[in-house]
């Protein structure tokens, strides 16, 4: 069957015209008339508005395809308008379009400037809308309602009124790779709904995304960043799926305002394989570990015909998008072919602009005219590749694995790595000698992606183009040049068994290690933790800081003796803020004082806001007439909330003595578990 091509343009178009190339029409009220589905109605650029004719709201019908230009998301090609719309389950709307049956609409930009206007409106469809900007909204840019299951796929939703999207009723349907910013809220997910919502970036709303009623999408691989308020907000009986022991979510959430997850609903959230701040998780949420071996990959979008479902195609996809890397003529890229010395020479020259070395001699084997001569001298001025003892650098072998590790780490000048490491790898023993220090510190820093298998590394393996992409965009990320990709195969360090050799059997190590693990606490530089030492006044406000990034409560006094530059000085000011610390009647704060038991739980109390207990409970404390009288309800209400732990008497409480690491640490996760936070330790 023929799909005819109409042709619109509101500048120099009539709809008196035939809608050819030559003739376009005027409209897209004008085309939609005189054109029967399926057809294509090619935009030019423009603004489709009432003042050029248009009669909204435009319903487009089954089989038609209303294109733009996808390339820069419909940036110069912009329908703009409202009609009034009766929903048959939300009643008189108004909409700029209606989308029908399976119609398409690709590459424009949509707004509706009318107070509580929708920019597309979906009512039990299945049309798909891809690379569109729908900005400024008087309410959302598109509402999906009834038994819509549309695929919404790499748009961008920017500054809208209410939200980016919503989706009510039973709606379902794919929402894949978007851009959701700056919106109240990025999307809102109400009534029943249940759609996949994977690999968007919601970036700089007051809220990422917010779930009502009985909603329960499923979320997948999101980055959700720097949103004013938070990232997910689950309201009524909202339920949604955040990953399963055999299939990870691996949202990333980080950077929110208030919270990463707040869940207001009576119901238990369970979390298997995201990123998330401990402290910044509010309500019931219980985490779980991922136990797939193989997760899936879900909509990426690449350009390359051989890397459609590819693990890698999300990295490939960013670093051919900045220009770092490209495939071949033939359309493919060729993921799982070995690059070789002098292409990664090249390749890394590019990503990390080496500045042009002098010395294109320094190889006996690599002439001054070779493709590669210059980059190969740039990186081995720059330290990223060497050459071997007999004056060779061997352009045309293939990189191994663990040379291209060595290469970054070196090259980037990366540093610092837990020595236990490298026990989330199952052939650790295959690591070379030389390159031990260099893999862990790449471990550490998120730099490795191994696939199928994490826990499998294969050093001496040759590396392919698509783990070579994979590698220097983490690499970027670890620079901080870049915004991280969600992926299932980045193999994270297992930070919960730090080399602490003084914390073996020690009686605070679990809350120690678990605390490690979350890092929001560590040891010192010469790999101890040193439990029983007497933590200072300062290290405890930092330790408060990092456990729960308190929120102003007051104004609290500028400490004369705390000095600007001091290392802890935001810290001990934001843990004063924030009602967990205070100084002394001579506006001194006193750093570098020991922190006593008692002033650690009156601190935990009071800065969490827990409400008071009955002082009866401190009857079970033997030496409880020590305990000074302005500290006793605190302590009863520390005690209720299962706060305190003494050891090795559980019922000698010794308040006025000083507070060791491991006793502050014990405490501060006991308060994470009174305000369910984490789990319970026996």
């Amino acid at each position: 069957m023929v799909v005819s091509t109409i042709y619109v343009n509101p500048v120099t178009g009539n709809d008196t015209n035939t809608g050819s190339r030559l003739s376009p029409f005027k409209t897209i009220t004008g085309a939609l008339k005189a054109t029967q589905s399926p057809a294509i109605i090619q935009l030019a650029p423009g603004t489709y508005s009432t003042a050029s004719g248009e009669v909204f709201p435009l319903i487009i019908g089954g089989g038609m395809l209303v294109v733009g230009n996808e390339a820069n998301k419909g940036q110069l090609i912009v329908i703009s308008g409202s009609g009034e719309y009766q929903s048959p389950t939300f009643g008189l709307q108004n909409i700029t379009l209606l989308l029908l049956s399976d119609a398409s609409l690709l590459g424009v930009t949509v707004s509706n400037p009318i107070s509580k206007g929708t920019g597309i409106w979906i009512e039990s469809t299945s049309p798909t809308l891809a690379n569109n900007t729908f900005s400024k909204c008087g309410r959302e840019g598109i509402f999906a309602t009834g038994n819509a299951k549309p695929a919404i796929l790499d748009n961008l939703f920017v500054q809208n009124v209410a939200s980016g999207l919503m989706m009510a009723r039973y709606s379902k349907g794919e929402v894949l790779r978007n851009a959701f910013e700056n919106n109240p809220v990025g999307i809102a997910v109400s009534d029943f709904a249940a759609p996949l919502v994977a690999n968007n970036k919601l970036t700089n709303n007051r809220i990422a995304i917010a779930l009502s009623r009985d909603a329960s999408p499923v979320l997948r691989r999101n980055l959700i960043s720097k949103n004013i308020q938070g990232g997910l907000l689950v309201n009524g009986n909202a339920n949604p799926d955040l990953g399963k022991e055999q299939d990870p979510a691996d949202n990333i959430f980080r950077n929110q305002g208030e919270f990463d997850v707040q869940n207001l609903s009576s119901q238990k959230l369970i979390s298997v394989g995201n990123q998330l701040n401990p402290t910044q998780v509010k309500g019931l949420v219980e985490f779980i570990a991922a136990t797939a071996d193989t997760p899936s990959q879900v909509g990426i979008s690449t350009s390359f015909s051989d890397l459609d479902g590819h693990w890698a195609a999300a990295f490939v996809e960013a670093l051919v998008n900045r220009g770092f890397i490209s495939g071949f003529p033939d359309g493919t890229f060729q993921p799982s072919t070995p690059i070789t010395r002098a292409q990664y020479a090249a390749l890394i020259t590019k990503t990390f602009q080496l500045p042009d070395s002098k010395n294109l001699n320094k190889f006996k084997d690599v002439r001054t005219d070779f493709w590669a001569a210059g980059a190969i001298a740039n990186a081995a001025d720059g330290g990223f590749l060497g050459g071997f003892p007999d004056g060779t650098f061997r352009p045309g072998q293939n990189l191994t694995k663990v040379q291209a590790i060595v290469s970054i780490v070196n090259g980037l000048k990366f540093t610092g790595s837990n020595p236990n490491g490298l026990t989330v790898y199952k052939d650790r023993a295959q690591i070379p000698s030389y390159a031990t220090n260099a893999v862990t510190i790449a471990t550490q820093k998120l730099l490795i992606v191994n696939y199928p298998q994490l826990e499998l590394l294969e050093p001496l393996r040759e590396i392919t183009r698509a783990e070579v992409a994979a590698l220097i965009y983490q690499a970027l990320v670890a620079k901080g040049e870049i915004e991280a990709i969600p992926s299932a195969y980045i193999v994270k360090p297992d930070t919960d068994i730090p080399s602490f050799s003084d914390l073996v059997g020690h009686w605070a190590e679990p809350f120690i290690r678990a605390l490690v693990s979350m890092n929001l606490t560590q040891g010192f530089a010469d790999g101890s933790y040193q439990p029983d030492k007497p933590m200072t006044r300062a290290q405890y406000a930092a330790f408060i800081t990092a456990a729960f990034n308190p929120v102003s409560k007051r104004q609290a006094t500028e400490f004369t003796d705390v000095p600007s530059n001091f290392w802890a000085a935001k810290a001990i000011q934001q843990a004063a803020n924030g009602g967990f610390v205070g100084g002394f009647s001579d506006r001194t704060f006193r750093p570098d004082q020991n922190v006593q038991r008692l002033q650690v739980i009156v601190s935990l109390v009071n800065g969490l806001g827990l409400p008071a207990a009955s002082t009866d409970l401190l009857n079970v404390y033997s030496d409880r007439k020590s305990i000074p009288e302005y500290a006793r309800t605190a302590i009863a209400t520390a005690t209720q909330y299962k706060m305190i732990i003494n050891y090795p008497d559980s019922k000698l409480l010794a308040p006025t003595r000083d507070a060791t690491r491991g006793e502050v640490a014990a405490m501060i996760y006991q308060a994470l578990v009174a305000l369910q936070r984490v789990k319970p330790i026996n």
